[in-house]
């Protein structure tokens, strides 16, 4: 693919070369996840990813999601998806709210990134992006009253973009924009699809080198999760063990965590609660969901349950975790290649639903974060089920959450399976003992 040199870019070269080489061999992606930790994972036997050819494939993944649903290309605004098609970030947790970067993806390839202003050189690292834009921010944050008028702006460049590259009344898909920018994009004649559908489901079959990576991000994480093991205590809140985790995924070259669920004691039953300034007292059960972005930006999405202190734990305890087990034991062994989605709904095991409350899905993709599918309980089939097939190289994580309806403290365990053709692998192999 030929590699238009970016326009803003060049400038930046023309005016200072060696600044604007220095601050493109400093992005954050081309410095990588650094010595310590590639030797780290080296020792422990782990393969680094080769990413020039990981971002090749995912570029083929989409431009192959494109052409099967006819579509000239694609308006990414999804953070997400922006990383998947360019491996670039700025900011990412900011701009999921702010809409001040976006990228286009043609069915031929051409990739552009529109980036926040004087951030040009942050997409330098990745050849397979072929031009970068200044982008035009239309939320009111950025535009204010005159948003409509920012939106006008943001519309009009997509359209003369499309027409260019695809012809006038060209059908695209477009994951996620402002109103603005939807009205004028139809207005202009162009035919608009639901771009989160190319996205999810080109995202759904991980290459060998996402899965390497991944594997880099889950050694990272089990390792934090490690430390913050020895270091749980009765007298510690459950916000001052919940920083261990950021502390250790920042560490590790991860870069967010998506939650704070983290809860102990009669908190953990019902869940979802996040975590609070409450002690953690001897014998209390103490459970977590990790919900983080890690190394490469690959997602580790697991859940442990630990006792605090040296108490050994009681009848109901020891219940509730034996049938948590139970579940992600007998569940994991469901996820082979050609079952159903429909059969993982109503083959999966749960403790009795009128004694048990449980968590809000059996299964669900996890990359980047969390993707399609989502496999929910045989009772919510009707309402929210779908059906599809397990294929090798998805990767999902089995789901376990059990606490008494009558009272008493509950259990949350998870873990992150790859569908391989030899059956399902654990990624994450670590204890689920209290």
């Amino acid at each position: 693919m030929a590699n238009r040199i970016r326009r803003s870019l060049l400038q930046s070269l023309d005016a200072a070369p060696e600044v604007a080489r220095a601050a493109g061999d400093l992005h954050h992606l081309n410095i990588g996840p650094g010595d310590d930790l590639i030797a780290e994972w080296t020792r422990d036997g782990l393969e680094l990813p080769d990413l020039p050819a990981m971002r090749a494939y995912r570029l083929d993944r989409i431009v192959e999601q494109l052409k099967r649903f006819d579509y000239a290309g694609i308006v990414l605004m999804d953070p997400m998806n922006i990383r998947y098609a360019s491996d670039t970030t700025n900011m990412q947790v900011w701009v999921m709210h702010n809409g001040a970067r976006y990228a286009w993806v043609g069915a031929d390839g051409h990739v552009i990134v529109w980036d926040y202003a004087n951030c040009e050189f942050l997409s330098a690292h990745n050849p397979l992006v072929a031009e970068v834009r200044p982008a035009i921010g239309a939320t009111y944050f950025l535009a204010g009253p005159r948003y409509e008028e920012q939106g006008q702006r943001w519309a009009q460049e997509i359209v003369e973009l499309v027409v260019e590259r695809a012809g006038e009344g060209a059908r695209i898909a477009i994951d996620q924009c402002h109103l603005a920018g939807y009205r004028a994009l139809e207005a202009a004649g162009l035919t608009l699809g639901f771009g989160q559908e190319v996205m999810e489901l080109a995202r759904a079959i991980k290459s060998d080198d996402e899965i390497r990576a991944m594997r880099c991000a889950c050694h990272a994480c089990l390792t934090t999760m490690s430390e913050m093991r020895e270091q749980l205590q009765p007298g510690m809140t459950e916000r001052e063990l919940w920083s261990l985790l950021h502390a250790g995924n920042i560490r590790r070259a991860g870069e967010w965590i998506e939650t704070q669920i983290l809860a102990s004691g009669p908190r953990t039953n019902p869940w979802f609660q996040e975590a609070s300034a409450r002690v953690i007292e001897d014998g209390d059960l103490m459970a977590y969901d990790t919900d983080l972005v890690g190394a490469y930006g690959m997602m580790v999405d697991i859940s442990r349950t630990w006792i605090a202190g040296e108490r050994t734990p009681n009848a109901k305890q020891r219940n509730v975790h034996a049938l948590a087990i139970e579940q992600i034991e007998r569940n994991t062994e469901l996820l082979t290649p050609g079952r159903s989605f429909r059969e993982l709904t109503f083959d999966a095991w749960t403790p009795p639903v009128d004694e048990y409350r449980h968590y809000s899905c059996l299964f669900h993709g996890v990359g980047q974060c969390d993707e399609y599918p989502e496999i929910y309980f045989p009772d919510s089939w009707d309402s929210w089920g779908f059906d599809g097939v397990l294929e090798p190289g998805m990767v999902l994580t089995v789901e376990s959450y059990v606490g008494a309806r009558s009272g008493g403290e509950g259990v949350k365990l998870e873990n992150q399976v790859l569908i391989t053709d030899r059956g399902p692998e654990v990624l994450t192999p670590t204890s689920l003992a209290l």
